[in-house]
Parts: structure tokens; sequence; C-alpha cells
């Protein structure tokens, strides 16, 4: 189903026009100034030139958005001015095919694939204690939406070569991006690949392409004249996904428009692994130490800073971009300003990466 504020638009004929984004939405934005110089390099295989500079990071509350959900997001805020360095930056997520050449050369075993250890586990059931991931298991009827582990479940034998369980494959999704991947496991992939994981500031300039202010990589309206821009959920969350843009699982990369620095995927399909630490107050804590300026090539607070207070003590890692799950029903979080989080020991069927380089 449609989010009820579009259903309000649409039966005023606004929905798709200039009134599709609430007045006064770019309050706090500045215009992005991009660096102008390029690298004297080529670019490598598969990825796009991010020309960084000073833009404008952050999200407004989307509560009084079309589409915007309920959660108004205060960790996104204050919108504030950020400066990058250029990079490098993956197209699209990585892929099951590009992590599979990666396991083959290193013989990389993910943390889904070993055995969890008794001791980071105490009081658990030794019987319980088997190698697995946990998966999206939608429930048959409507659910309250206070209570998340009555869609997730964790399933023995589920990891990046079998995202639903042992008796799934990835058969037809070599192109699909990899999932069940932990922070770990992401990082060793772009150590092995001589990249890195990017910052939540990279990732936010490179989501937005140059442009200000917008909800979304592709503007403002979620679906410009009724079109789907990415994947994400749509129906009654979370027990039935009507899939009407196409998927209601992963999709391969590339299934959607790129942004205007020819980037794919930065909404929605799967979240992805950002390098900085979490905590709700990140940017206020930046900003104190800008004196009035921009803050520059922000790496977020030190792990032992780290804390999410809806699970205290448990230090997360910042995701970005929000998955094929988000719906404005219950987490909007492709909006281009939102932050996401998660444990560093834990993946999902809805989570992955890309990777970014430093200028050589």
């Amino acid at each position: 189903m449609f989010c009820w504020r579009l259903l309000y638009s649409l039966a005023l004929g606004l929905a798709f026009g200039p009134w599709a984004h609430a007045e006064g939405v770019s309050s706090g934005y500045l215009p992005t100034l991009g660096n102008q110089a390029r690298p004297k390099t080529s670019a490598p295989a598969g990825m796009g030139w991010i020309p960084g500079g000073t833009f404008s990071m952050g999200t407004v509350d989307p509560t009084r958005e079309i589409c915007g959900g309920s959660d108004p997001m205060p960790d996104a805020r204050p919108i504030h001015r950020v400066y990058v360095d250029g990079f490098w930056m993956d197209a699209t997520d990585v892929t099951n095919e590009q992590f599979a050449r990666f396991v083959a050369a290193t013989k990389y075993v993910t943390i889904a694939e070993r055995k969890p250890r008794a001791e980071d586990f105490p009081g658990a059931d030794p019987a319980g204690l088997v190698p697995g991931s946990v998966v999206f298991t939608p429930p048959a009827k409507p659910v309250p939406l206070d209570n998340p582990l009555v869609w997730w479940r964790y399933v023995p034998g589920a990891n990046w070569r079998h995202p639903e369980g042992p008796a799934s494959t990835l058969e037809g999704r070599e192109h699909h991006p990899v999932v069940h991947v932990a922070y770990a496991d992401a990082a060793a992939y772009a150590a092995w690949a001589g990249k890195r994981l990017p910052t939540e500031a990279e990732w936010e300039f490179a989501a937005r392409g140059g442009r200000a202010g917008e909800l979304y990589p592709w503007g403002n309206a979620l679906q410009p004249g009724g079109k789907w821009m990415a994947n994400i959920f749509q129906g009654d969350f979370p027990y039935h996904n009507t899939g009407l843009d196409g998927f209601t699982g992963t999709s391969p990369v590339g299934s959607f428009a790129a942004n205007p620095y020819g980037l794919y995927d930065m909404a929605g399909n799967v979240w992805e692994w950002c390098n900085d630490w979490y905590r709700p107050d990140t940017y206020e804590l930046q900003l104190r130490g800008a004196n009035g300026g921009a803050v520059r090539n922000p790496q977020g607070p030190p792990q032992s800073d780290s804390y999410d207070p809806a699970e205290s003590g448990v230090a997360k890692r910042v995701q970005r971009g929000g998955s094929f799950l988000c719906t404005d029903q219950y987490c909007t979080r492709y909006l281009q300003g939102s932050r996401g989080k998660g444990a560093p020991d834990t993946g999902s069927n809805h989570l992955g990466f890309r990777c970014v380089m430093d200028i050589k």
C-alpha cells in the first residue's frame, strides 16, 4: 500500500508535482561546493570519481514530509557543513560474484560461517552455538511494529553462500549484493582489493551526487512520475511485500538508475557498512571542534565512545542507505541524510557494503 500521506496528496493531485516535497525542506542546507581537480590516473575498474568538497550533511525531520515515516531521526541533526577529500567509490555494492573471487583467493571464512564462541554468549545452550546468521522471516499476518524479533530469526547455516538458510543458493544471484557480511568481513574484502570502507561523510557526499538538501538520490519525490526508483518495501510491513518495484528481496546491482556520480543503489536494496563508530550525537560533537567552519574529513568517534541508546553497552558501526525492507511504515532510512547502525560482528540478509579508494 502507499503511505497515507501520498494517498492524500494523490487525491489533491499534488503527489508528483512541485508540492510533493514539503515547503521549507531546504532550510539548513547550503549548496554543495565540489572540488574541481580530477585525478590524473584513469578510473579503477568498476569505480566512479567522487570529487569531494564541502556540503551540508544530515537530514531535516522527515516526519513532516510525504512518506517520511514517523521517526524524526534526531541522530542525523544538526545539519552541518562538512568537507571531504576526493576519492574513488565502487559504482555498485560488492556482488556475490566478486566476493566469491575474494574467498577463492584467500580461503576467507566469514563470521556467519564460524562457530560462535561460548565465552561471547555466556549462559547460552551449547547446542545452540552453531554457525548461522539473521534472516528476515515475515509473519503470516499483521503484527505490532514495536518488536523486531517477530520478523527476524537466527537461521543455522545462513551465510553469504546460503542467504535464506542451507536450502538456498546463489544460483541466479551472482550479480546481487553479497549479504550476511559482518563489518570484519567487509573490511577484509576491502583490504584484499586494495580499498577501504567509506566514512559516513564520504558515503553521504557520494549519495547526494553534488546536489544539496534533496530527500533521495534522484530528487524529492519518492515516485517521480509514478515510477519506483529504488528497491524498497511496498505493501504492509512486515507480512506482505507486494513487490511493486519488481523485487521482494535483493535485486541485481544497477537495477535502478544511477545518481549524478554514476553510483547505483545509494538508497534501498541493502544497507552498507561505513567505517565510523556510531553515536547519536556525533554531529553535535563534531561541530564543537569545528570552530564555526566546516568539519574536515570526519572519522567518527573512537570505539570507546560508541553507544546506542536502544542497546546500551554495545559499540556499533554506522550503516547507510536503507534496504529492500525499508518503508515509511517502519524504517524510512533510505533518505539520504539518515543514519543506521549495527553491531560489527553481526550480519543479515539485507546488509552488504561497497568500497572506496584514495587517490594514488
